[in-house]
């Protein structure tokens, strides 16, 4: 009977224990919150002092020019680069604070967790400015495409343009989100079976319906050193006098009336020359 354990005993060690690590555990509990309190109040000092240094030196024009690309203003959100920067360090602060709580606690897996959100920050930061580098980049692409359409008067531009937006905008945001730690190995292949298929769509279709469309600026490489403005000429059975001409026809003062002569016509057609 001497050998049974005595309950109460056994009861009355665990109690006492778990008192002990309380009684310990506190004035770690108490310095754990005293860290991050002081922690949000320096976060939010320096987030106010940084929004209105970079508010002075003009760094939300960049967010200004962000605001005028067409995707951002449809999203109707007004992106101010101050803020956002300034936000972005208020929680790296506060989770340089919440890690050294964490460890004052004691709890690993706490402190594991907490350490490998403000790991992550930095990498996201990274992948924001790829981001926005992006959507600069895209926009520039978009414009110039839409330019380049408008010059050679080729209907469907803005079309073009849009799809350039987007290629380029989807290949910066996958490599985004690669920067930030995900796998996106997936995501990169199905891209490029989508990506490819309508390429080839688009390629096939453009291509058919354009086609006299690109006959005449090839003709106009050609055309443009033998003719010129002011000269009269015949082609078959119209003959008349050259007023202007552009990368894909020619207009011809006829008497009264005016005619206009695809310049491809000029390479299949007999033309003569009056002077």
């Amino acid at each position: 009977m001497n050998n049974i354990p005595n309950l109460q005993e056994i009861l009355s060690n665990i109690v006492i224990g778990l008192i002990n690590q309380l009684i310990n555990f506190i004035p770690r509990l108490i310095s754990a919150i005293v860290i991050l309190l002081l922690g949000l109040l320096i976060a939010r000092l320096i987030r106010n002092l940084v929004q209105t240094v970079l508010r002075k030196i003009g760094i939300d024009r960049i967010g200004e020019r962000l605001n005028d690309i067409d995707l951002v203003r449809r999203m109707n959100t007004e992106i101010k680069a101050s803020r956002a920067l300034a936000q972005v360090l208020y929680f790296f602060i506060v989770l340089i604070f919440a890690t050294a709580a964490a460890e004052m606690l004691g709890v690993a897996a706490l402190t594991d967790l907490v350490l490998g959100i403000t790991n992550l920050i930095p990498k996201l930061i990274v992948a924001g400015l790829m981001l926005v580098v992006g959507l600069f980049i895209s926009e520039g692409l978009k414009k110039f495409v839409i330019g380049l359409c408008n010059s050679f008067n080729i209907s469907g531009g803005r079309m073009l343009g849009t799809l350039v937006f987007f290629f380029f905008l989807i290949i910066t945001l996958i490599n985004a989100l690669g920067q930030a730690g995900l796998n996106t190995e997936l995501l990169e292949s199905s891209f490029n079976l989508i990506i490819g298929g309508i390429i080839f769509a688009f390629a096939a279709g453009y291509g058919l319906a354009s086609r006299d469309v690109m006959a005449n600026i090839l003709s106009s490489f050609y055309s443009k050193n033998r003719f010129r403005e002011g000269q009269t000429i015949q082609v078959d059975e119209v003959k008349g006098r050259i007023v202007k001409i552009d990368s894909t026809s020619m207009t011809l003062q006829t008497g009264e009336t005016t005619t206009i002569i695809p310049l491809q016509t000029l390479q299949m057609k007999k033309v003569e020359l009056f002077d």
